[in-house]
């Protein structure tokens, strides 16, 4: 069973938590697929201050806020799908303080993430709004924390964009062609979930049967 995460950097219940809410049910009746979600919207999650408090000790940060209990979730997960709104060209604070929170998983404990995969979607007022620049980012901290990036399909590219109009749930759903490229996303994370389930589980057939030759 591979299981896909998605995580809402919203700080509101409005377009990026519906968008994403949506993706995940189009993945979630998928063989082989178990689907979450977590809203980083009312969760006190301080940044990182760089203290090196993990790397000196090899160990886990040691701010304590509402970060720990989602970071056991998140680690539980194979794959993920974050969503963003654009308010200034970028990913809302809440996710950059989630991001650089994860510093110990790839300083500390990188072995947890080296064969996990992500995607990326963010949810614009305007077309053109910085949806682009918001999904490079998000596509910056994930090889930063050694989350392998899965991109979206033909005039998708990178990830989904939507433009919701500052309306909601009701511009989400109006702008059929951006959650048309973000369900092609979330399907295409799903394959590749299931390639990389399925792979390892190869693998791990395939040493054993070398160490028994041995």
């Amino acid at each position: 069973m591979a299981k896909i995460l998605g995580i809402s950097g919203s700080p509101r219940n409005k377009s990026t938590e519906y968008a994403l809410g949506e993706a995940l049910k189009s993945i979630e009746s998928r063989d082989g697929i178990e689907t979450s979600m977590i809203t980083l919207r009312g969760k006190k999650i301080a940044p990182c201050n760089g203290c090196g408090y993990c790397k000196k000790n090899k160990t886990w940060c040691c701010l304590k806020d509402d970060f720990e209990p989602l970071l056991k979730e998140f680690m539980e997960a194979d794959a993920y799908l974050f969503g963003s709104p654009v308010y200034a060209y970028g990913p809302t604070p809440q996710l950059s303080a989630f991001f650089s929170r994860m510093r110990p998983l790839f300083h500390v404990y990188p072995e947890l993430m080296r064969d996990k995969i992500g995607s990326a979607f963010a949810v614009g007022g305007t077309r053109n709004g910085g949806e682009e620049a918001t999904i490079t980012a998000m596509h910056n901290m994930m090889m930063a924390r050694g989350i392998n990036i899965v991109c979206n399909e033909v005039y998708g590219y990178a990830g989904g964009y939507i433009w919701s109009k500052d309306q909601g749930q009701e511009g989400v759903d109006a702008d059929e062609i951006g959650m048309g490229g973000l369900l092609k996303l979330a399907n295409k994370l799903a394959d590749m979930a299931l390639i990389r389930e399925y792979g390892k589980k190869a693998l791990e057939e395939r040493e054993a049967a070398v160490n028994e030759r041995d």
